[in-house]
């Protein structure tokens, strides 16, 4: 939820310090999602993560960004993947599709491939609501991705 109480965070989990950061960025919307990528790798940078230590390929769509996340992780040398991506509500179903699917393929790279993923697809209504979260949810991103790679480091 935009404005959420997120909790906070202990700095240690927060060292993006030697970490490897995959973004996946769709192009569709792509003021918002420029500007979510942007919000990302700024605070990724803020939390120690080398820009050489960041890869960045952009998609046509949100539904494109599952495939790509799975190419990324097999790679096998990213601690976490960030998908970017504006999906803003139209006439028809498929607003809906597109949400959901790209959502569900998302989901299933994480835990196929056992790596930190956020998923930072905005689903709005309007386009407004889109501007007004694109850089709080960029940020939200970077932190979720160095967060969950510290922990999965930690449980292995």
């Amino acid at each position: 939820m935009f404005g959420a109480d997120k909790g906070k965070a202990d700095a240690g989990s927060l060292a993006g310090k030697g970490l490897s950061i995959g973004i996946v960025q769709a192009r569709w919307n792509e003021g918002i999602t420029g500007a979510l990528a942007q919000a990302c790798k700024d605070e990724l940078a803020r939390l120690g993560v080398e820009p050489q230590d960041i890869d960045h390929v952009q998609v046509p769509g949100a539904l494109e960004i599952p495939v790509a996340l799975q190419a990324l992780a097999e790679r096998d040398r990213y601690d976490a993947l960030v998908a970017l991506g504006c999906v803003i509500r139209g006439e028809t179903y498929h607003f809906e599709l597109v949400a959901n699917e790209s959502a569900a393929g998302v989901t299933r790279v994480s835990l196929d491939y056992q790596v930190p993923v956020a998923n930072v697809i905005l689903t709005t209504e309007t386009m407004e609501q889109a501007v007004a979260r694109q850089a709080e949810k960029g940020v939200d991103a970077a932190r979720v991705v160095v967060e969950m790679a510290n922990l999965l480091d930690r449980l292995a």
